[in-house]
């Protein structure tokens, strides 16, 4: 399937759906396609625009434009559907390559992994401003075997954003910002039950965001994280530079809870660069604190020296300084706690 060079296509939400599809589907994306922007072609909302489900080998390729016309659902009165769809989604799909193309101005997340395996996403951007509500740049769940690098993600919410039932992901020479950063969770909304294991993010730069490199999950849930490196990282004006956040609550008032996800076998580093408010925050469960947090050549300034900002902050924080770090993150405590992984069974 091509969409050729020059020409420009206005569709509205369709599904390409398996499974009694040859394999290796190449759809070559080198013109622009446009998404409606009245009520009417969504109906009552979907979850998404264009969707890509249950293919074995498919690859979307080009120099084309995939432009989700997000503005008017970024404005709160608009008469747009509540549920606001993602622009590109692939679901219960394996071999799946996405590269070359731009997604932009999606009226939610731009490019989504729903239980799939085998995916490859590489020399493709995002971009969405950076006060549009909930636009995630890349976002994984159930799905493994991910291989994201060489792309440039920027937009309103996570640069890339990874939840519940993913492992085996790898992401490297990513560009993020401005956005929320790259984020694991969050996870355990409502009492469930998340698992990520094997995660590494490396060789980035992180720039005018919310957090540099995050993990959050709210209280109640159960299950873990564990296996994570954040490695060779450069962050820029970042509020809070480094964070776990086991307290997560978007706003609404969230009661405490004494079961969590466990977070466990997290290593930070060479982290370097400046922020904005916070440079290590660290607020694990008081049931189920964090342990094997590993920090190694951690060098976080800020941006106005001269301004008192937050020290590091750390909350059951179990783990190891490997080498000194600026400025000092005395607060992280030694040892490991021996019953820390009861409900971390996935």
């Amino acid at each position: 399937m091509v969409v050729p060079s020059g020409s420009v296509f206005f569709v509205k939400p369709i599904s390409f759906s398996g499974p009694n599809c040859q394999p290796k589907i190449v759809f070559q994306l080198d013109g622009k396609i446009i998404a409606p922007k009245d009520s009417g072609s969504w109906g009552s909302g979907l979850l998404q625009w264009l969707e890509f489900t249950k293919l074995t080998g498919i690859t979307i390729r080009g120099k084309g434009i995939i432009d989700g016309q997000g503005s008017v659902w970024y404005n709160p009165t608009a008469k747009m559907p509540s549920t606001k769809p993602t622009a590109l989604r692939f679901y219960g799909s394996s071999d799946v390559t996405v590269t070359g193309l731009t997604i932009q101005n999606s009226p939610q997340t731009h490019l989504k992994f729903d239980d799939c395996t085998n995916v490859q996403v590489f020399s493709m951007s995002v971009s969405s401003p950076g006060d549009s509500p909930n636009t995630d740049g890349i976002h994984l769940q159930n799905s493994k075997d991910v291989v994201i690098h060489d792309v440039k993600l920027a937009s309103g919410d996570d640069c890339v954003s990874i939840q519940t039932g993913c492992s085996g992901i790898f992401i490297h020479n990513v560009n993020c910002g401005p956005g929320h950063g790259i984020s694991i969770g969050g996870l355990g909304k409502d009492n469930s039950k998340a698992c990520v294991s094997n995660v590494t993010v490396r060789d980035s730069t992180i720039s005018n965001t919310m957090t540099g490199v995050r993990i959050k999950t709210w209280q109640g849930g159960s299950g873990s994280v564990q296996g994570i490196m954040f490695s060779n990282i450069q962050l820029s004006e970042v509020k809070t530079a480094i964070m776990i956040d086991q307290f997560y609550c978007d706003g609404s008032k969230c009661s405490n809870k004494t079961s969590a996800v466990a977070v466990s076998g997290i290593t930070y580093r060479n982290i370097k660069g400046t922020y904005t408010e916070n440079p290590v925050h660290f607020a694990c469960s008081d049931s189920l604190p964090c342990t094997g947090v590993i920090l190694n050549t951690i060098e976080l300034k800020a941006v106005q020296e001269s301004n008192p900002l937050s020290n590091p902050f750390c909350w059951k924080t179990y783990g190891e300084l490997q080498t000194s770090t600026v400025p000092p993150i005395d607060c992280l405590q030694s040892g490991k706690l021996a019953k820390q992984q009861s409900s971390a069974q996935c």
